[in-house]
């Protein structure tokens, strides 16, 4: 992947003529994160809140072990109606679990509300400092060289999104003449 890349963009400014050479530059956001304390301690928080979500579930599913264990030792004492309550409690601690489980580490659960809530603003923090550097510096684009995100700036002058939307026949909002 980051070969390609290089070999893209050597190829793009040997072809551009020497006056019109546009500026690239590199950098490696995994780098940058194990380099800020702020990340490491968005982590650690992370990793404490996962390790006790994953506790409170384990207990859950032992509590419901134990009420399965003496369910199997008392069945035969007990009366139809006595095993059937017995049963649909055990099944309702199971589902309780499952939800809860869900909630904690789900596809938008807990977790990861959680991840969001502390990394995202190290994300931006990171990303506002290379569209500062990139501007102040002059650079065209910056490319993230750890393959996490790709293109993290580019300058919105060599944006051709609306040339083409027009060549397909859609009129775009924006006025871009180039």
């Amino acid at each position: 992947m980051q070969r390609t890349l290089i070999l893209i963009l050597l190829a793009i400014g040997m072809a551009l003529p020497m006056k019109a050479q546009m500026k690239f530059a590199f950098v490696d956001t995994k780098y940058i994160l194990e380099n800020m304390p702020e990340y490491a301690d968005a982590q650690e928080a992370l990793n404490t809140a996962s390790q006790d979500w994953q506790t409170e579930i384990e207990e859950r599913y032992e509590s419901i072990e134990r009420m399965y264990r003496a369910y199997q030792a008392e069945a035969v004492l007990l009366t139809e109606e006595m095993r059937q309550k017995r049963e649909e409690e055990i099944v309702r601690k199971e589902n309780e679990a499952k939800n809860l489980q869900k909630q904690r580490f789900g596809v938008e659960g807990d977790l990861f509300k959680k991840r969001q809530e502390l990394i995202a603003p190290i994300q931006e923090q990171i990303f506002t400092a290379i569209r500062d550097y990139a501007n102040e510096r002059g650079y065209e684009a910056i490319f993230d060289k750890s393959g996490e995100a790709g293109v993290l700036y580019a300058n919105p002058k060599y944006d051709k999104s609306d040339n083409i939307l027009r060549k397909m026949g859609i009129r775009p909002d924006s006025k871009s003449d180039d």
